[in-house]
This record gives structure tokens, sequence and C-alpha cells, in this order.
């Protein structure tokens, strides 16, 4: 392998290489949409959503970016389904993408932040065109 890859774990290049969810949903319930100018990444973040439960049933991204980008917005759309809205507002954030990725560099911390501002843009969407407040 070349140097530049010593920087990433198996984890994340597992998730890079072999990306989980990758796509749009058909007749999404929600769909989150963010960028960072600073580097160019671009993640879009479309879910199915229980309106019983409020339940996270299937989760997708795209993501126009660097392989942290990528690995972040796949392990994060692994790790929401199954939850609810509620849970995922108030107790998720990038910290356990991180963790559940086994780490990322420091410069690309900012990766797991935007796959979760995409997954909160993506909540907000969901609650607006429910209007629930």
């Amino acid at each position: 392998m070349s140097e530049s890859y010593t920087l990433y774990n198996e984890t994340v290049m597992d998730h890079f290489v072999n990306p989980r969810n990758m796509g749009d949903l058909k007749d999404a319930d929600a769909v989150g949409e963010v960028g960072a100018a600073a580097c160019g990444d671009i993640m879009k973040i479309s879910l199915k959503i229980d309106d019983v439960t409020g339940t996270v049933m299937d989760a997708r991204f795209k993501t126009f970016g660097c392989g942290s980008a990528i690995a972040a917005s796949s392990m994060a759309t692994t790790l929401i389904k199954g939850k609810s809205i509620d849970e995922l507002e108030k107790h998720f954030n990038n910290d356990q993408i991180v963790e559940a990725l086994g780490g990322l560099p420091p410069v690309k911390i900012h990766c797991s932040v935007l796959a979760n501002e995409a997954l909160q843009a993506a909540l907000e969407d969901y609650k607006k065109r429910k209007g629930i407040k």
C-alpha cells in the first residue's frame, strides 16, 4: 500500500472501498444535503421513516468528496438504521461515527461532522414535510 493510506485504518478503508447504502431512496420521506466550502465535500442522506414509530427504516447516501467523507457517510447510514428520530436528534453525533470507524485523522474529523449535519438536515426535512415542530 502507498504511504498515503497509512492514515486510515482497515474499517475506514473498507467503508471507502465497499461503501454501504450508497445511492438514492425512491420515495424518500426525508432528504438532507450539506456541503463544506473549505474542502469541497458534498453529502446527501435520504431516509425512509416509519410514520407510526418514528424509526429510520432505511438510509442511503450520495457523497462527493474524499475517502473519509465516503467512509463517514457509509458508516452513518449503517448506524442510524433502526433508531428513532428522537434518539438521533438528542443522542447521535459525529463522535459515534468516528468511534465506529475506529478513528479518523484529525484533519478528517470534519467529514464525520458533515455526515451528522446531513442526517440532521434530513430529520429537519422530515419534520417539515410532516408538519412536526
